[in-house]
């Protein structure tokens, strides 16, 4: 084993888009496990639009990152040394364990099923799943019939949420950039329709493709695609707030939307939440969600860098649009 661990830690507050000057690349020395802990070699590391936020020094939901620490981040890796009941060497566990080549966990880390790719993992069967599962079913109170719009639907949440809605009887209608992503949405993730943001008139194609209202709103974008949703929707919709990809790297905060007034005339409600709420019920998710993959009613993409030195990088596409599906790094 290496004596050294590479380690990303933020070394500057983002102004605008993340840059990598916003990082520091740092060796430090290998760490060693204690009682209760468990030596992790990190072999893939996950990227969450919300990883903006977590840079900045803010009221959140979790504390910033402190200048000088390791970047945060979900990561797969395998235990190479267990100071800890239950975890052997060649387990294969996941976790916050930060951008870093080595990392030390304990009994919070989740042991994965024999075979588990890593990807899957990190992806609908992680983080981004459960936020997908409960988001639309706790939170949006989904319907059998009702007329679902996702934005960012090719995205890892987005896409997943979009086919749950499917599974339970709703027509679903993606927002996306590019007609790749879009003809991927219809074709190969079974949405009803798809609109391309970068090349078509949303309010108008919303306004084709559901004449009758917008039941359910399920938002990771914000701005004025938040708004175009807003004027079309029906009574007793419900707009749920997952994120809002397209402000995160404003310098100053954008205007509100225009059409909130429409939440009271059609008797509506709007709702964030942040999937940390759910994460005493994620078995419950999990196990739904692996069903569904296994019966191919749910698809994935994951769109894979490579190498420790790119971490910063992968990071920005997520903000760019360039990638598609869910952002990994394999170390």
């Amino acid at each position: 084993m290496s004596e050294t661990n590479r380690q990303w830690l933020l070394h500057a507050r983002p102004v605008g888009m993340v840059k990598e000057s916003d990082f520091e690349l740092r060796t430090s020395p290998m760490p060693k496990p204690g009682d209760g802990q468990v030596l992790v070699r990190t072999r893939w590391l996950a990227f969450e639009p919300a990883m903006r936020g977590w840079m900045v020094d803010r009221p959140n939901y979790i504390p910033p990152v402190g200048i000088g620490e390791v970047m945060r981040g979900m990561a797969v890796g395998e235990v190479v040394e267990s100071n800890l009941d239950g975890y052997a060497p060649g387990d294969r566990v996941s976790g916050m364990l930060g951008w870093q080549e080595w990392a030390l966990g304990d009994g919070a880390l989740r042991k994965l099923p024999e075979g588990t790719d890593p990807r899957l993992a990190l992806s609908v069967l992680g983080l981004t799943g459960i936020t997908a599962y409960f988001g639309l079913l706790e939170v949006g109170q989904l319907k059998e019939g009702d007329v679902v719009v996702i934005s960012g639907a090719a995205g890892a949440t987005g896409s997943v949420a979009g086919q749950i809605a499917k599974r339970k009887g709703c027509r679903v209608v993606g927002i996306a950039g590019g007609a790749e992503k879009c003809s991927w949405l219809t074709d190969k993730a079974g949405f009803d329709a798809a609109i391309d943001y970068k090349n078509e008139d949303v309010g108008a194609r919303l306004s084709e493709l559901c004449p009758d209202g917008i039941d359910v709103f399920f938002d990771n974008v914000g701005g004025p695609i938040l708004d175009e949703v807003l004027a079309r929707i029906a009574r007793g919709a419900r707009v749920v707030i997952c994120g809002a990809i397209s402000r995160y790297n404003e310098e100053e905060a954008p205007p509100g939307p225009r059409n909130y007034y429409r939440i009271v005339a059609q008797r509506a409600r709007m709702e964030g939440f942040v999937v940390i709420d759910f994460l005493a019920r994620a078995a419950e998710a999990a196990a739904e969600l692996t069903k569904w993959v296994a019966e191919g009613s749910i698809v994935w993409e994951a769109d894979v860098q490579k190498g420790f030195e790119n971490a910063p990088r992968t990071l920005q596409r997520l903000y760019t649009g360039a990638n598609f599906g869910k952002q990994l790094l394999e170390l």
